[in-house]
Order: structure tokens, then C-alpha cells, then sequence
């Protein structure tokens, strides 16, 4: 059974070899493979083999195109400069008032070098691995791309005083992500991550009111498509859990933050799964090998064994190889 085939049946709950192994690798990849932070975001083939290079020692089961959360947001116009061994920086928010939301337009895809390298990396992916892993593109949910756009603080601010026109600009940030998210897979993805962190920080009530349906129409549009969708907000998402459920995500990730996945399970469709929560930092990265597998064991039975093995979040870039081994032996 190959990570494809061993994905796709674990998520119909048909029986499978073992349980997959889906951590997410950003620091973590670059650092193993000793490339350069600049050239993972940078660089398709060097991010891509780093990827590969991930898989194949730790039996992970996804490749997946991430690397920083500014690639949508650079061809939307934020600047940026790339650190030779660091994590991109933004210079200011690009939307710096209100008024500047009236200036937001669609991008085109086809003219900006970070989108055509996303798409280059889903095709590298594709030609060297082919129909045996998820191959999983990425697109920024719309408030996550929009506090990118606008800062946190401000957006935040923007729910109360300027609602009409954050609307306006979340309505073109997700008119933009389905023209990329079909990019995406017209390139080779069998996978989208929509990746949406800072609704774990705005409560139910304007995840309801603002976020959810838009969350939705991405999601619907992934999986129209005839591939998987993966939902991943971080944080404390307990209050919106129910809700990230109802959007139909094949997977939904689940932080450790979460006390508790069993009471949800419940809410799970047929062919949806939950993903986590070991703590990347206490478990992963600090933890002995007991800690870690008993970690691993306690999420699938809290999850009444319908959970994909990650952590809740990124891998750090400090867990030592050791530990990225005894947790992939979680996954055998």
C-alpha cells in the first residue's frame, strides 16, 4: 500500500497497513536537508527535494508546497525581503487604512514568480513521485490572507469598524483562491491545505459570521475538483471545532491546544478525519521516545482511531533527528 492509496483508505475507514504519517515540514525540511531557508522558499527544485528527501528517510506519507504564509500575499502586492537563512519579512501591511482595501485587486497568476513556482513545485512533485504520495498544494484562508495584508491587530479592528469593507476584500481573496486552488491541480496536486491560523483567535461568533461560509465555498471548490481538502487552523480551536467540521474538510487538523478531540468525533462525515495534536515543542521536540509514542497513542484514542499522525502544528526546527525518528516509528 503506498502513502496514496494508504491515505485515501484510511480517510473511507477501510482497513489499512498503518496509520498515515502526515507531519508538516517547513524549518524542520530545510534544516535536515541543508538547504538554505531562501532557496526552500525560493527555489521548486531545492524545496522539493528537501521534501522528498523527508519522506523517504521518515516514511511520511505527503509532500506538500509550504514554506512561509507570504506567497499569495507577495503577488497581491506586500513586499517582502528574503533573510539568506530565515523566514521571509514583510516591510509594513500593505493595506495600511480602509481606504486602501478599495485598491485590492485579483492577481493574475501567471504573472508572479512565487505563484508559478508553487505551481512548479506541484509538478516536480508530480514527475518524480507520480499517483504514490499526496501531493498537497496550499492556499492562505481568507482571514489568515488578509491579516497578512492588513496586520492582525487591524483586521481584528476592521470586524467592528470597517466590516463592509473587509468583506469586500475577503470576497477577493477567495474569488482569488479558487483560481489557484484549480491552478493547483491542473498541475498535480491530489491535495489543497487551506491554512486559516488566526481564526483561532477571533471566537465563534465572527468565525461564524465572517469566516466560516467563505472557508466553505474554498473548501467546496477542493473537493469538486476530486481531491482532498485539508483544513488547518492552529491554536485553541475548541469553540469553532464543530464548525471547521461542518465545512466538509476530508481533514481537519487539530492543535494540542484542543483539550479534548473525542467529543467531535461524532461530527465527523463519513470520509473525514481529524489530524494531530502531539505539542511540537514539549512532545516532539523535548520529549523522550516514550513520551512521544504514548503521545501518539493517546490522540488516536481520543479520536477513536480516526486521526492522521502529525503534530499540531509545524515540526521546530530544533527537534532533533532522534525524535523525528521516534516518531516516525509511531507511524509503523
Amino acid at each position: 500500500m503506498n502513502s496514496f492509496e494508504r491515505t485515501h483508505a484510511f480517510i473511507r475507514g477501510d482497513n489499512v497497513d498503518r496509520i498515515p504519517f502526515h507531519p508538516i515540514l517547513m524549518r524542520w525540511a530545510a534544516h535536515y536537508a541543508g538547504v538554505p531557508y531562501r532557496n526552500f522558499c525560493l527555489d521548486p527544485k531545492a524545496h522539493c527535494e528537501a521534501n522528498i528527501k523527508c519522506a523517504e528517510d521518515f516514511n511520511i506519507d505527503w509532500v506538500n508546497v509550504m514554506s512561509d504564509p507570504y506567497v499569495e500575499a507577495e503577488a497581491f502586492g506586500l513586499k517582502l525581503e528574503y533573510p539568506a537563512d530565515n523566514l521571509p519579512i514583510e516591510s509594513e501591511p500593505l493595506l495600511q487604512s480602509p481606504g486602501d482595501i478599495e485598491k485590492l485587486k485579483k492577481p493574475s497568476i501567471f504573472k508572479h514568480q512565487r505563484l508559478i513556482d508553487r505551481l512548479d513545485e506541484i509538478k516536480y512533485f508530480k514527475n518524480r513521485l507520480g499517483d504514490t504520495t499526496i501531493i498537497s498544494g496550499w492556499v492562505e484562508g481568507p482571514l489568515a490572507e488578509y491579516c497578512d495584508l492588513r496586520g492582525l491587530g487591524n483586521a481584528c479592528m476592521d470586524f467592528y469598524d470597517n466590516p463592509s469593507m473587509m468583506e469586500k476584500a475577503l470576497d477577493i481573496i477567495v474569488d482569488f483562491s479558487i483560481d489557484f486552488v484549480t491552478e493547483q491541480v491542473k498541475a498535480g496536486a491530489n491535495c489543497i491545505g487551506l491554512g486559516d491560523a488566526a481564526c483561532s483567535q477571533i471566537g465563534p461568533q465572527l468565525y461564524g459570521e465572517f469566516i466560516w461560509k467563505r472557508e466553505k465555498i474554498v473548501i467546496d471548490h477542493i473537493r469538486s475538483l476530486g481531491v482532498l481538502a485539508k483544513l488547518h487552523i492552529c491554536g485553541n480551536t475548541t469553540s469553532i471545532l464543530k464548525d471547521m467540521i461542518a465545512t466538509g474538510s476530508d481533514i481537519v487538523d487539530i492543535d494540542h491546544l484542543v483539550e479534548d478531540m473525542g467529543p467531535f468525533c461524532e461530527q465527523l462525515g463519513t470520509v473525514q478525519v481529524l489530524s494531530g495534536k502531539s505539542d511540537p515543542v514539549s512532545v516532539i521536540q523535548n520529549g523522550s521516545e516514550k513520551e512521544i509514542i504514548d503521545s501518539v497513542a493517546a490522540c488516536s484514542a481520543e479520536a477513536k482511531g480516526r486521526c492522521i499522525i502529525s503534530a499540531g502544528c509545524e515540526i521546530t526546527p530544533e527537534t532533533s533527528v532522534n525524535n523525528m525518528k521516534a516518531f516516525s516509528r509511531t507511524a509503523i
